[in-house]
């Protein structure tokens, strides 16, 4: 489990095809020697399981595969060398709940249909796939690249959130440009709900 709290800018450093998926190498400001080898950690909002790592004069670095499966469903298909990627390691027993529960399992992929500064913020207006915009809701909470936001209103489709200037810097979000992709995971509590209400 994440909580949607970016703790570092990650930066793809090698992509190699292998005979099962594809293996990327991240770039980390994190300590490798504190991040075990099967250790989850969300990239993008895509949990993803590190099986490598070393420090080099480059600095530290892990690996991770990425199934086919997830290289369709996700962003993650378009890494290239130094793509930056918000990563966050899975939360312990005891953690501070920054954002909100996150699951770390893509649900869709959003675009990015207008990105507007209002004083210090920036509004950005994201258009979710069909049947995902059922789930989200204004005042609720979603995932976009890994980064737990609150939406501030829905029209059909689209949703608007405002990031806050900490966030337009600590986080990939901030270089967004329109007609971007961006990995969309919808508020688990919406998911269950939902489902209770089909089957009940």
């Amino acid at each position: 489990m994440f909580t949607g709290i970016v703790t570092d800018i990650g930066r793809v450093r090698s992509v190699r095809h292998t005979d099962r998926d594809r293996r990327y190498e991240i770039e980390t400001v994190w300590d490798t020697a504190t991040i075990d080898l099967g250790a989850s950690i969300s990239h993008a909002g895509c949990c993803l399981t590190v099986t490598e790592k070393g420090h080099d004069e480059r600095g530290g670095w892990f690996a991770v595969e990425v199934s086919g499966e997830t290289l369709s469903k996700t962003k993650l298909g378009d890494w290239t060398e130094n793509t930056r990627v918000n990563l966050e390691r899975a939360a312990k027993l005891g953690d501070e709940l920054g954002g909100h529960i996150v699951s770390g399992h893509v649900d869709g992929l959003g675009e990015v249909i207008s990105i507007t500064p209002e004083g210090g913020s920036h509004r950005i207006v994201v258009e979710a796939p069909a049947p995902l915009h059922r789930f989200i809701a204004p005042k609720g909470s979603i995932t976009v690249d890994g980064v737990s936001l609150t939406v501030n209103g829905v029209q059909e489709r689209r949703f608007d959130l405002n990031i806050i200037p900490h966030t337009w810097d600590a986080t990939t979000l901030g270089g967004l440009k329109v007609g971007d992709k961006v990995n969309l995971e919808i508020d688990m509590l919406a998911r269950y709900l939902a489902r209770w209400q089909e089957t009940a």
